[in-house]
C-alpha cells in the first residue's frame, strides 16, 4: 500500500450519471478558447489547473512523483480529498503527521542545470562537477554541455523544458544563446485509462533526448502528452498548447516544432496534426499506430480467439503450433518463440487442466497485447488500484471508455459506452476463402466466439500476475468469464456498439481520418518477428487514410530500420531541411518542398539503407507488385482484415447485409456452395447478418468532419491544403454500384431467396 493513497474525492465525482455522447463540431473546426493565464510561470509559483477547453477535472487523481526536486504536492484542502501532504522534519524527510491533502498534485515551477560528466558520461547536478564537465560545439560556438531543467505543473500535470544553458543566463532569466531555434515537442506512450498524474525525472527528458540536445534542440515534455496516464487527445492538446506558451514566453518562438514520441506518442502526433494544425509543424512519429481508438477494434478479437485455440480446440494438434494462429489472427505469431507466459501455466497447469495445452512457440496477440484488454474494457480492474483507499477504487469505473465518457456519453446504468463492435465480423474468412481452414472450422469459430459482456456485467479479473492474487489456481489468462461464449448449437451472442457512442469519437478528434498536411516521417524499427506490439502495418493503416482524405500520402514517408540501428538522427536532419525549403518556399506547399532524396526506404542493422524510392513498401496491401523495403520486411494483418476490413483498420461497426446476399456475392468461393448448405447454420451465427466491407463504417457522421478549405500553419506560414482529387466522391459512386446488384441465391432444396 503506498504511504499517500487518494483517500477522498470531491463532492459528487463519482455519480456516473448517464449523460449523451458528444455531439460537437470536429476539433479541426473547433475554435479553441483565447488563453488567460499569464505566460510565464515563474519560478515557485504554479501553472494553471483548470484546462483551457478539454473540460472539468476529473476524480480521483493519484499524484505522482518528481524525481528532479524531490518535493511533495502543495496542499490545497483540508477535506481529505486526494492524496495526503506530510509534515517534514529538520531534516527534510517526511514525518507521519498530515499537514493537509493534495487534491490537483500542483507542484511549484523549479529550475535545475544538471552537466553531462567526461566520467561516465551521465548527468549530475551541476554543482556536484569538479573538472569534468562534458563540451559540444552549437551555432559554430563550443560551450559547456550543461542543461536548464524546469519543471513544474500545467493543467495538473508535470511539465519540462530542457535546452543547453546561455550565455550569462539566470535560473529565473534563461538566454536561448545556445539554441538552434529548433523545438522538439516529446511525446510518449503507454496505455492508460486516466486517473494519475505520471512522474517526472531527469531520464525523461534529459538523458533521453541527450543527443539532441548536444545538437542545440530545446525539448518540452509534459506527463499530460504520456498515453500510459490517459489517452484524452483534448487534455493532451490542451496542455501542449500551454506548454508551448511558457516555452515561448522563457526563450522566444521557435523557427519550427518538430514532434518525437512512440507509439501512443506517435498517435498523438498523428491527431494533433489533424485536429490542431500549428501546433506541431512536423512530426516523426516512431513505432506509430493512427489512433488508439482503431486499435481496439482488432486487439478485443485477440483473447476470444486464443481462448477457442486454447480450451475449444485444444486437443487439435494444429492450434498448438502458435504460427498457425495467423491465419485466423493475421497477426504474426512463431513456433520458436517462448511464451512469456509459459512458467505462469506451467505453475497454473497444477491446478486447471487448461493449461496443459502443450502450445509451441507465441503469437502477438499473447505476447503484446495479453492483459491490455482488461485495463482498457473492464471497469472493476486496474493494475494500479492500490494507490486508491478502498472506497474510492470500488466507486471507480476503471476503463478507457469512462476515462472518455464525456465523448462516448454514458447509458442509463451509468457506465461509459463503448465502441467495440463485432456483429457480423466473419473470423478467418480469408483463410476460408483460401482453403486454409474447413467450412466446419470456419463455422465454429464464428459460433464460439461472441464478444464482450457490457461494462456493467463484467466481473473482476483472475489476472493475478497484474493484481496481486498469488493463487494460480483462479487464473484467467483470457477473460472468459466476461466474455460471451457458444457453440455451433447455441451460437455466442455479439457484440453491438453504440452508435452514439461512435459517432461521438469521430467527431472528437480521437479518430485519426487521414487529413494531414504537414510533413511526417513515419519510423521504426522492425518488430514484427519479435511478437512485439508495435507491428509494422499500423503505418499503412495511417499511409491508406492519409490517401482515401486527400488523394495521396507525399507528405508521409514510411522508414523501417532492422532494431540495432536507429536512424533518427537522419530523420531530423531530412525533417530539418524540408521545413527549410517550406520556410523559404511557402508557396510551394509541403509535398513539392519535399528534398529529392528523401522518400520512401528501409535500413539494416549497420545503417545502410537498402532501398528507397516510391516503390519500396508496394505489396498486396496496395495490389502492387512487392517492393525491395517490403520483401526484406514484410507486414501481417490483424483478425478483421482476415475477416474481410480494409488494411485502414477504421471499420468499427461494418454493414451488414444478409447471408443469401453474401452468398450470391460469391465472397466465400470455392466454398459458397458448402456454405449454401449450411445456410442453417450462417443464419443462427449471424441472425442480423454479415459484414459488407465494401460499404463504409455504419456510426460514422456521414457529413464531412474535416471541410478541408482552410489554409494550414506550418513553421508561421500559411499553407494551402493539397487535395489531388475527391475520394469521397469515388467511394459514393462504389457505393452506389454495391446498391444496384441484384442479388439472388438458390437455397437447399430449391428455395429461392432475394433481399
Amino acid at each position: 500500500m503506498p504511504e499517500a493513497p487518494v483517500v477522498g474525492v470531491p463532492k459528487g465525482a463519482l455519480e456516473h450519471r448517464p449523460m449523451p455522447a458528444y455531439a460537437g463540431p470536429h476539433p479541426r473546426v473547433m475554435k479553441r478558447p483565447p488563453e488567460y493565464f499569464p505566460f510565464p510561470i515563474t519560478i515557485g509559483e504554479i501553472g494553471p489547473v483548470e484546462t483551457l477547453f478539454a473540460g472539468p477535472s476529473s476524480y480521483p487523481f493519484y499524484c505522482g512523483e518528481n524525481e528532479v526536486t524531490n518535493r511533495q504536492p502543495l496542499v490545497d484542502n483540508q477535506g481529505g480529498e486526494g492524496v495526503p501532504v506530510f509534515a517534514l522534519d529538520e531534516k527534510g524527510q517526511k514525518t507521519g503527521e498530515i499537514i493537509g491533502y493534495s487534491r490537483d498534485c500542483s507542484h511549484s515551477t523549479q529550475v535545475t542545470y544538471f552537466y553531462r560528466s567526461t566520467n561516465d558520461g551521465d548527468f549530475h547536478p551541476l554543482e556536484e562537477a569538479n573538472g569534468d564537465i562534458d563540451q559540444v560545439t552549437v551555432n559554430g560556438e563550443v560551450t559547456d554541455f550543461v542543461v536548464r531543467l524546469e519543471t513544474g505543473t500545467i493543467n495538473r500535470f508535470f511539465y519540462a523544458v530542457a535546452a543547453l544553458r546561455g550565455e550569462g543566463e539566470s535560473a529565473g532569466r534563461p538566454s536561448a544563446s545556445n539554441w538552434n531555434r529548433r523545438l522538439i515537442y516529446q511525446l510518449r506512450g503507454g496505455v492508460g485509462i486516466g486517473r494519475r498524474q505520471g512522474d517526472i525525472s531527469k531520464g525523461d527528458i534529459v538523458s533521453r533526448r541527450a543527443d539532441q540536445l548536444a545538437r542545440g534542440y530545446a525539448i518540452v515534455y509534459s506527463t499530460a502528452n504520456q498515453t500510459s496516464n490517459h489517452y484524452n487527445i483534448w487534455l493532451a492538446e490542451d496542455t501542449a498548447w500551454r506548454l508551448k506558451r511558457q516555452f515561448t514566453a522563457l526563450y522566444g518562438e521557435p523557427l519550427y516544432t518538430v514532434g518525437l514520441g512512440g507509439s501512443g506518442g506517435a498517435i498523438q502526433q498523428y491527431l494533433f496534426a489533424q485536429n490542431a494544425p500549428g501546433l506541431l509543424d512536423a512530426a516523426i512519429p516512431l513505432y506509430s499506430y493512427p489512433d488508439m481508438v482503431s486499435q481496439t477494434i482488432y486487439v478485443f478479437d485477440c483473447e476470444p480467439l486464443e481462448y477457442y485455440f486454447d480450451v475449444v480446440e485444444a486437443d487439435n494438434p494444429r492450434w498448438r503450433d502458435a504460427a498457425e494462429r495467423t491465419a485466423i489472427q493475421g497477426l504474426s505469431a512463431s513456433s520458436d518463440a517462448t511464451s512469456r507466459f509459459h512458467t505462469l501455466k506451467l505453475a497454473a497447469s497444477l491446478f486447471d487442466g487448461r493449461y496443459r495445452d502443450g502450445t509451441e512457440g507465441a503469437t502477438e496477440c499473447t505476447q503484446g497485447w495479453r492483459g491490455l484488454v482488461p485495463l482498457v474494457n473492464n471497469p472493476n480492474f486496474v493494475h494500479f488500484i492500490k494507490n486508491f483507499a478502498d472506497d474510492v477504487a470500488r466507486k471507480t469505473h476503471w476503463s478507457h471508455w469512462e476515462d472518455l465518457r464525456q465523448f462516448y456519453g454514458a447509458d442509463a446504468t451509468g457506465y461509459a459506452n463503448s465502441a467495440w463492435d463485432n456483429e457480423g465480423v466473419q473470423y478467418g474468412l480469408e483463410a476460408l476463402v483460401s482453403g486454409n481452414i474447413s467450412v466446419d472450422t470456419f463455422l465454429e469459430i464464428n459460433a464460439t466466439i461472441g464478444g464482450w459482456k457490457p461494462q456493467q456485467d463484467q466481473g473482476d479479473e483472475k489476472l493475478w500476475f497484474l493484481n496481486g492474487d498469488v493463487f494460480p489456481a483462479r487464473l484467467s489468462v483470457w477473460s472468459e468469464q466476461n466474455m460471451n461464449l457458444g457453440n455451433l448449437d447455441r451460437p455466442a451472442k455479439r457484440s453491438r456498439a453504440s452508435r452514439e457512442a461512435i459517432e461521438g469519437i469521430y467527431r472528437s478528434g480521437h479518430v485519426f481520418l487521414g487529413d494531414v498536411e504537414i510533413p511526417m516521417i513515419d519510423l521504426r524499427h522492425y518488430l514484427d518477428r519479435d511478437l512485439d506490439m508495435h507491428h509494422s502495418s499500423a503505418s499503412f493503416s495511417a499511409r491508406e487514410r492519409i490517401r482515401r482524405a486527400r488523394g495521396h500520402a507525399d507528405n508521409q514517408l514510411i522508414w523501417v530500420s532492422h532494431r540495432n540501428y536507429t536512424p533518427l538522427d537522419e530523420a531530423l536532419d531530412t525533417m530539418d531541411r524540408w521545413m527549410q525549403n517550406i520556410i523559404e518556399n511557402p508557396g510551394a506547399g509541403v509535398a513539392a518542398n519535399r528534398p529529392v532524396d528523401a522518400s520512401d526506404q528501409c535500413f539494416d542493422s549497420e545503417g545502410n539503407i537498402l532501398a528507397a524510392g516510391p516503390d519500396v513498401w508496394n505489396g498486396v496491401w496496395n495490389s502492387q507488385a512487392t517492393g525491395e523495403c517490403m520483401q526484406e520486411y514484410p507486414i501481417y494483418s490483424t483478425p478483421r482484415q482476415v475477416a474481410g476490413a480494409p488494411i485502414s483498420g477504421d471499420v468499427f461497426k461494418c454493414a451488414l447485409q444478409p447471408v443469401e446476399r453474401a452468398l450470391a456475392k460469391a465472397i466465400y468461393a470455392p466454398y459458397t456452395d458448402e456454405i449454401a448448405a449450411r445456410i442453417e447454420d450462417m443464419e443462427r451465427i449471424f441472425p442480423s447478418g454479415v459484414c459488407n466491407y465494401n460499404q463504409p463504417d455504419l456510426a460514422r457522421p456521414q457529413e464531412d468532419l474535416i471541410p478541408g478549405d482552410s489554409p494550414v500553419k506550418i513553421a508561421g506560414q500559411l499553407i494551402e491544403p493539397d487535395y489531388r482529387r475527391s475520394v469521397d466522391r469515388l467511394a459514393k459512386e462504389k457505393l452506389e454500384e454495391e446498391k444496384a446488384q441484384p442479388v439472388s441465391v438458390t437455397l437447399p432444396g430449391g428455395q429461392g431467396a432475394s433481399h
